[in-house]
């Protein structure tokens, strides 16, 4: 599995969807790279196991905070779930540009 590259990731918050653009490069079980969306732009760090990514951001708009971000990437294609702190779940899909 090889999540490097450049994504376009779609995530259905309760307040609609949100894009974000994201540059990734895995080394071993672990990935940085860039987002770029709606929030700004931001530099991420995760975990890689197997083909699942995992990492979180702090935002600061609509309010402050923490985004738990779990994604499974097959081939061109990424799916998954956001946790969005007190809010719940929104699911996240994604793929390859």
């Amino acid at each position: 599995m090889s999540a490097d590259g450049n994504w376009k990731i779609t995530i259905n918050t309760p307040m609609g969807a949100q894009t974000v653009n994201a540059t990734l490069k895995t080394s071993g079980d672990t990935f940085t790279g860039t987002t770029e969306g709606q929030m700004g732009k931001q530099e991420v760090s995760g975990k890689v196991n197997g083909d699942t990514l995992t990492w979180s951001a702090d935002i600061t708009s609509p309010m402050p905070m923490t985004l738990e971000f779990e994604a499974k990437v097959d081939g061109d294609k990424m799916t998954g779930n956001v946790k969005l702190g007190m809010f719940g779940n929104a699911p996240l899909s994604g793929e390859r540009v």
